[in-house]
């Protein structure tokens, strides 16, 4: 007498397998399609396999160069991660691949003691993080002791804004520029450059009699955004915000915003948090010039030097 099949053989069906109680239950059901070939290679690393249908992975700015952690060890920071092709896209400056992939941006300015305490003005630094407060960016004013505590909020600087490796991506050319509706032909701007050395955009305060206002422009100085802040920045227990507009300034497509420290922080230190909202497809170039706008508005209207105070308006 033959062995009885095993449940799958071509000749026989599965048979039910027997339960306590003298109740029966169905087999496992076999995957449509079986179980594949299993001389079959499987499918190479990175292609779709059926599983994802999502959108590809945000790609992480990279991290310090060197080993990394150890399998089951803590997370070092920002763990790099490999540029796919496809998500690069052709024409983005070096170092600047993340932005294409988020479009919202936070500023936070570091705290410096002496400055706090003394009120000796000492070089502005920022912490520049995604949504998720992970840091991608560091940013460092550069310029003398003598121009910044004699010049004050219009001083001329240099600032460098280098990544998680720190390598320079963006650097940021403010010249010595007045500030007063008063003086229309010497209002302010700043020069966008990245990679350092090839300039990407511009931006310059527009003249109002009431408003502040700035175009953001391209690298031949053509104007593709706008910014219109409030009649008076001055964050009393709230946020001031900056909005951005098309270049015929119409409707809102994202903002500036100097977001409210708390009471403490806004009394006794010049310490200022921003965060910048843009669209999502706007070409890189702009955002990072829209970076370097923030960086702008922060020296123009919350920057406190010695007993000066901070402007809130175009006519002060």
């Amino acid at each position: 007498m033959s062995a009885p099949g095993y449940p799958g053989s071509p000749n026989q069906a599965p048979y039910p397998m027997p339960q306590p109680g003298g109740h029966s239950v169905a087999p496992y059901p076999v995957p449509q399609g079986g179980y594949g070939d299993p001389g079959q290679a499987p499918p190479p690393a990175g292609f779709n396999t059926g599983y994802n249908s999502g959108p590809p992975p945000v790609m992480y700015q990279p991290g310090p160069v060197g080993p990394g952690p150890e399998y089951g060890g803590p997370p070092g920071g920002i763990a790099p991660a490999p540029v796919a092709g496809p998500a690069v896209a052709v024409g983005v400056p070096p170092g600047l691949e993340y932005l294409t992939q988020i479009d919202q941006i936070l500023v936070h300015q570091k705290v410096e003691l002496l400055e706090a305490f003394i009120g000796f003005e000492t070089n502005n630094q920022y912490e520049i993080k995604n949504s998720l407060g992970q840091k991608i960016y560091k940013a460092k004013e550069k310029n003398d002791c003598c121009t910044r505590n004699c010049c004050g909020s219009l001083r001329s600087f240099d600032m460098k804004i280098k990544d998680n490796s720190d390598r320079e991506v963006i650097r940021l050319i403010r010249p010595f520029r007045c500030v007063s509706c008063w003086c229309p032909c010497c209002l302010q701007e700043m020069e966008v450059q990245a990679p350092p050395g090839t300039t990407i955009g511009y931006i310059k305060q527009d003249w109002d009699p009431c408003l502040p206002k700035f175009s953001i422009q391209g690298p031949n100085k053509e104007t593709l955004l706008k910014l219109v802040g409030p009649c008076f920045a001055c964050n009393c227990c709230g946020d001031v915000n900056f909005e951005l507009r098309g270049k015929d300034g119409d409707k809102p497509i994202g903002r500036i915003s100097k977001q409210w420290s708390g009471l403490l922080k806004e009394v006794f230190t010049d310490t200022d948090n921003f965060g910048i909202q843009f669209p999502l497809d706007l070409d890189v170039k702009m955002k990072a010039t829209l970076l370097g706008a923030c960086f702008l508005i922060d020296f123009m209207f919350f920057e406190k030097v010695g007993e000066a105070n901070q402007r809130s308006s175009v006519f002060s």
